[in-house]
Order: structure tokens, then C-alpha cells, then sequence
């Protein structure tokens, strides 16, 4: 769990991408398999618009991982930010 929190870390913009491609490739899978006969260009739609929110959570969420690391960091903690649980944060 932590070489992936490790690499996630060095690899932001990579991660985000994976996570929106995902989301657009779920969200289309899942129009599919549902019986309501939509057209394309709305599964587009709605695809998109998922994978936007989904996107949204998760830059959230890198602002924040990047928040606590600049702040550990200036305080000259030793401890990588990958150990402290989200629970223990001051």
C-alpha cells in the first residue's frame, strides 16, 4: 500500500488521467448494460459529466495529500506523509 501512495505521489498527473479514463470507460460500460435505450451523444454526455465529478474528487483530494506534505515538510518532521492516517492529522 505504501510503494502505491509512494508512486501516486510522484505520479499526480498520471494518476488523476488514469482515474478520469476509468471513470469515462465505467460510465459508458454502465449505460450500456442498463436497458433504457439512450442515444450516443448522451451517454457521451453523461460519461463526461461523471468523470468530471469524479476527477473533481480527486484533484481534492491531491490538494489536500500535497497541502499536509508541504506543511510536514516545513515543520521538519521526519516521518514520511504516507504514514500518518488521515484520522492523526492536527
Amino acid at each position: 500500500m505504501e510503494s502505491l501512495q509512494t508512486w501516486i505521489s510522484n505520479h499526480k498527473l498520471t494518476s488523476i488521467a488514469a482515474v478520469w479514463a476509468s471513470a469515462i470507460g465505467a460510465s459508458l460500460a454502465y449505460t450500456q448494460a442498463r436497458a433504457v435505450p439512450y442515444k450516443t451523444s448522451l451517454r457521451l454526455i453523461h460519461a463526461r459529466m461523471h468523470a468530471q465529478a469524479l476527477t473533481l474528487a480527486v484533484l481534492s483530494g491531491a490538494a489536500i495529500m500535497h497541502y499536509c506534505e508541504k506543511n510536514h515538510s516545513e515543520d521538519g518532521g521526519g516521518q514520511n506523509v504516507s504514514k500518518i492516517k488521515l484520522g492523526q492529522l492536527e
